[in-house]
């Protein structure tokens, strides 16, 4: 071995206090000391970097307290270059860090750190909000997390702008200054005012009238820190978010479709579960009559993008029947597998349904009834179905706030198989599905909206054609027995005669339980909803869904 290089011991400096404390880190079975140092890490400059070693393995307590600390004592102290250089992206943290005091206006900072969970160190920020001589304060809490920078392994802040805060996304800014777009006050059908406090699922629903109506609906802008998106952020359809308002605007009005009594139903429904989302509908109209997320911070029910399981099945069936290849009471194949485009498709535990009709697979939902007729099929037949009949899948959908209308690609071979069962490439929402319910229901597709159209005088989408009268009839059969005597019996049990449900469940990557989906009708309500990662969907959506068709009824 050659002669080690002679390291020269490094100058202690004074530790700097954050928040005015020296906070303590209790981490696993003992407690240590959270020391934070200002300026560079007491264990950098041991070697030059010509000779450093490169740094592998699990990041030390030691390396995620010292890189912690650099970042956080230099964003707290204004010294935005060198918090940037903390991270491991400094050129898109920078402009952000920067943006904090510039365009923000946020001073004062204090930034307190919590106990460290592995990697991720908590945070709680105090700042004070200041413009044009008016000031308030803000606190809010965020987290980093710290990782090996790619080549020479050095810890550093993983960057992404929610460690600022948050609501942010990758590419948001943080601004403060007159709001540019007016609040507005939103009322349900019945003229009663919507807020968030009362309505939690609805602040991203708040959110996007304010966008879309705030320049028209005859209010005044006041002073504000708001999030402004970025492209991605647009993208996703997300809509700016006000964070904090230092002088109020004058609100307009807009008034919304929604029912105060459903959609208080709805709140509570999915908060009884994690990670529930359900939307209702008025069949005749597409008037949306509640939405709602266990999950307040974004929209799964509107703008979700998520595959639908067996509830596509609806469609599907609409296709099956308008070419021949299958009818309701007459025998059909379910057999324990089936081979398409060298995928083997199962039904759950490889049942089988000797000498069954077309009805009795739909009830029971038998994946193999459906592939089986994949052979038959144009590849692009579901896509066509579900955007002439359905008005899916066709992006101009436009219901008063930003939201998703379903995704049917065109696709070959064992994924265009799979998408006929809600798996491969199709992409829905509960928005989407209650509308299938709905279009079932009302006998042709009206496009759900949330404020009327004459508000604003736009174009509701539509679908190019309507199902035949044998296939409508056949289809309302098989979901009417579905909800009678299938998968969906338990959930709408006492609900008929007027009703129809189908079931879903559909498996994602990774995930132990499949997502649970459920859409049924009942008089002029249609409804759907998904809870993930929950199970089949009669036995977690199915309750979500069947209460508020009750309630409706």
């Amino acid at each position: 071995m050659g002669k080690r290089r002679r390291v020269t011991e490094r100058r202690r400096t004074r530790p700097a206090v954050l928040g005015g404390m020296l906070a303590v880190v209790v981490g696993g079975a003992g407690a240590g000391l959270y020391a934070l140092y200002g300026g560079a890490a007491a264990d950098e400059g041991t070697a030059t970097a010509a000779h450093r070693e490169v740094r592998t393995g699990p990041l030390t307590a030691a390396e995620v307290r010292t890189a912690g600390t650099r970042f956080l004592t230099a964003w707290q102290h204004g010294r935005t270059a060198e918090a940037a250089a903390a991270t491991d992206d400094p050129a898109a943290a920078a402009p952000l860090l920067t943006g904090y005091a510039k365009d923000a206006h946020l001073m004062d900072v204090t930034l307190t750190p919590k106990a460290a969970k592995g990697a991720t160190v908590p945070f709680d920020v105090r700042a004070t909000l200041a413009y044009r001589g008016v000031s308030k304060p803000l606190a809010y809490g965020s987290s980093l997390t710290v990782v090996r920078r790619p080549g020479d392994g050095e810890p550093r802040v993983d960057w992404h702008a929610a460690v600022v805060h948050p609501d942010l996304r990758d590419g948001d800014r943080l601004v403060t200054g007159a709001s540019g777009t007016p609040p507005v006050k939103a009322l349900d059908r019945d003229g009663g005012e919507i807020t968030a406090a009362r309505y939690p699922s609805l602040g991203t629903v708040l959110d996007g009238l304010r966008e879309k109506y705030g320049k028209t609906a005859g209010g005044t802008a006041g002073i504000e820190l708001r999030v402004v998106r970025g492209k991605e952020s647009r993208a996703a359809k997300l809509s700016d978010k006000t964070l904090a308002e230092l002088s109020e605007g004058t609100p307009g009005t807009v008034r919304t479709t929604l029912s105060p009594a459903l959609q208080a139903a709805a709140e509570r429904q999915v908060d009884k579960r994690a990670k529930a989302s359900v939307v209702v509908l008025r069949p005749s109209t597409g008037e949306i009559l509640a939405v709602a997320n266990s999950g307040h911070g974004f929209n799964t029910a509107f703008q979700g993008a998520l595959a639908p399981g067996s509830t596509m099945k609806v469609i599907t069936s609409s296709l099956l029947i308008d070419k021949g290849l299958a009818s309701a009471d007459k025998p059909h194949p379910c057999p324990k597998t089936v081979t398409y485009g060298g995928w083997k498709f199962h039904n759950d535990d490889d049942f089988e349904i000797k000498g069954g009709t077309f009805k009795a697979s739909f009830a029971r939902s038998c994946n193999t009834a459906f592939i089986s007729q994949a052979k038959k099929l144009d590849n692009d037949d579901l896509t066509k179905q579900a955007q002439q009949v359905f008005g899916l899948s066709m992006n101009n959908w436009s219901i008063g706030v930003p939201s998703v209308d379903g995704s049917v690609p065109v696709q070959s071979a064992a994924q265009m198989a799979a998408e006929l069962i809600g798996q491969g490439g199709v992409r829905m929402n509960p928005l989407n599905m209650a509308s299938v319910a709905a279009t079932v229901k009302a006998g042709s597709f009206h496009q759900p909206y949330l404020v009327a159209p004459s508000v604003d005088h736009r174009t509701l989408a539509t679908a190019s054609r309507t199902l035949s009268a044998k296939t409508l009839s056949q289809l309302r059969e098989l979901m009417r027995y579905t909800a009678a005597s299938g998968t969906a019996a338990e959930a709408m049990a006492g609900l008929g005669p007027d009703y129809g449900a189908k079931t879903g469940s559909a498996e994602v990557d990774g995930q132990k339980k499949p997502n649970g989906w459920f859409t049924a009708y009942r008089g002029d309500l249609a409804a759907a909803g998904v809870v993930q990662a929950g199970g089949h969907g009669g036995d977690t959506a199915g309750p979500i869904v069947a209460s508020l068709l009750k309630l409706g009824g």
